[in-house]
């Protein structure tokens, strides 16, 4: 009944920018917030942003000043703009919410099933 659907990963080369989008879609009741995680080959899925329906943000120290994460809260859509991209930065993006179904007291973390981004040198 939830969905997350991220795009926009691609190839691109150090230095440039890409533009991250996911969108939540089903019988969502309301969303408490919304995240971009990342994993490299060979290691474990990290934190990069976060932000709460009020518009807190939060970053890895790694992407701070690079990275800016925005949220759609009428789109349930939440995007993160990537500049001065660096091949460290290349992973797979998953997308996060943590949210409320209609009809449902719980509080559930949903993901999206990952975007590639790779940053060559």
């Amino acid at each position: 009944q939830v969905q997350l659907v991220d795009s926009g990963g691609g190839l691109v080369q150090a230095g440039g920018s890409l533009r991250l989008s996911c969108a939540a879609s089903g019988s969502i009741f309301s969303i408490n917030a919304m995240g971009w995680y990342r994993q490299a080959p060979g290691k474990q899925r990290e934190l990069v942003a976060t932000i709460t329906s009020g518009g807190s943000t939060n970053y890895a120290d790694s992407v701070k000043g690079r990275f800016t994460i925005s949220r759609d809260n009428a789109k349930n859509t939440v995007y993160l703009q990537m500049n001065s991209l660096k091949p460290e930065d290349t992973a797979v993006y998953y997308c996060n919410a943590d949210l409320r179904r209609i009809g449902d007291w719980r509080h559930i973390s949903y993901w999206g099933q990952g975007t590639q981004v790779t940053v060559s040198s």
